[in-house]
C-alpha cells in the first residue's frame, strides 16, 4: 500500500446505525437512519485528517431477506437462495444506502470529488472451526415448535427454543481468518476511495484447493471488522454501538463505565463474564485483538459520539498497557 498521509480508521457500525428499536424496517426508515449515521462519518472524512473504511451489521436486513425467501418459495415456488447469497444481497442494499447518503453530504459540503464504493466482501473461515459442530447463532424468523421441527427435518436445520419467544434456526458462527478482497480494498484506499466492506461480518467462505465456497454461517461483524483493520494496516478500530462504551456490573447498583483500560484488564473482565456474549463481548474481544496485533487505538462508543471519541473525549478506549 501507499504510505499513509492520514490516520486510517475502520468504523464498525452497529445495528442502530441502520434500524432503530421498534421500527418496522421500511426502506424509508432505514434510509433516514443511515443519513444520520452518514453525517457522523462524513465529519471525520471531510476533516481531511482521517481516512475512513466503513463496515456494518446486517442482522435485521438479512433476516428480512430470509423471510422473503420463505414467503416467495411458499406462495410462488420461487427457489430460495442460500444464506451466503442472502448475506451478499444485504451487503448490496445497505452499501447502496450508505453510498447515496455520503455522496449527498459530500455534494452539500462542497466535496463532490470524494468517491464511495461498496465491496461485496468474502471473509475466509476455517472449515474445521469447532463452531460448525455447535451452531449457536439464531437467524431468521420465529416459528412454533411444530413448524420449526418440521423445517429442521426437511432442510437439515438445527433449531432451538429462543428465550421463550419461539423457535429459531441456529447456524455456526466461525472465527474470521482473512479477508478475500483485501487487495482490492487496499487499492481503493490508495485511490482515496471511501470503501464500505465486510457488511454483516462478510460472506463466510471456506478455501478448498485454491477456490472459495460459501457456507451457511454468520460471522460476528466486529471480529470481521478487526480482521479488515489488520488487513489494511489501520491505525484505529472504532466500534460504534448504541451505548457510549463498555461497563462492568452493567445495569447493577455498582455499575461502572470504563473510560480507558489495558488489554490485561479487558481480558480479565471478559473472562469474568462482565461483557455479554451476544453484544459487548465480541466488541471487547475485537478491540483486544486489534491492539495485540499492533493497532494504535481501539475505541468503543455510541454512534453519535464517534467524532468526539476519536478525538479522545469520550467512549471506552482499550490500550496496550
Amino acid at each position: 500500500m501507499a504510505a499513509k498521509t492520514k490516520i486510517r480508521v475502520v468504523a464498525a457500525l452497529g445495528g442502530n446505525a441502520i434500524l432503530q428499536l421498534g421500527q418496522k424496517g421500511t426502506y424509508e426508515e432505514q434510509l433516514a437512519n443511515i443519513k444520520k449515521t452518514a453525517e457522523h462519518l462524513a465529519n471525520m472524512i471531510m476533516s481531511r485528517k482521517y481516512q475512513v473504511i466503513i463496515t456494518h451489521g446486517n442482522g435485521p436486513q438479512v433476516g428480512a431477506i430470509l423471510l422473503q425467501n420463505d414467503a416467495g418459495q411458499a406462495a410462488f415456488n420461487v427457489p430460495a437462495m442460500p444464506m451466503d447469497v442472502c448475506g451478499a444481497e444485504s451487503q448490496g442494499l445497505i452499501g447502496y444506502m450508505i453510498q447515496q447518503s455520503l455522496r449527498e453530504i459530500f455534494v452539500e459540503g462542497g466535496r463532490p470529488e470524494i468517491p464511495v464504493a461498496t465491496v461485496v466482501t468474502q471473509v475466509i473461515v476455517d472449515k474445521n472451526d469447532s463452531a460448525f459442530k455447535n451452531p449457536t447463532k439464531p437467524v431468521g424468523p420465529f416459528y412454533t415448535e411444530e413448524v420449526a421441527k418440521k423445517l429442521a427435518k426437511e432442510k437439515g436445520w438445527t433449531v432451538i427454543s429462543d428465550a421463550g419467544r419461539g423457535w429459531r434456526r441456529v447456524v455456526p458462527s466461525p472465527d474470521p481468518k482473512d479477508i478475500a478482497e483485501k487487495e482490492a480494498i487496499k487499492a481503493m484506499i490508495d485511490a482515496h476511495v471511501v470503501p464500505i466492506v465486510s457488511g454483516g461480518g462478510g460472506i463466510p467462505v471456506v478455501e478448498e484447493n485454491g477456490k472459495l465456497r460459501g457456507v451457511e454461517a454468520v460471522i460476528d461483524k466486529d471480529l470481521a471488522g478487526e480482521r479488515v483493520a489488520e488487513a489494511i494496516d489501520a491505525d484505529v478500530l472504532l466500534i460504534l454501538t448504541d451505548v457510549n462504551g463498555a461497563a462492568i456490573n452493567y445495569k447493577k447498583p455498582d455499575e461502572k463505565w470504563l473510560r480507558k483500560i489495558t488489554v490485561a484488564e479487558a481480558k480479565k473482565y471478559l473472562q469474568e463474564g462482565q461483557f455479554a456474549k451476544g453484544s459487548m463481548g465480541p466488541k471487547v474481544l475485537a478491540a483486544i485483538r486489534f491492539i495485540e496485533w499492533g493497532g494504535k487505538r481501539a475505541i468503543i462508543t455510541s454512534l453519535d459520539k464517534a467524532y468526539d471519541a476519536i478525538r479522545g473525549k469520550t467512549g471506552t478506549e482499550i490500550v496496550k498497557e
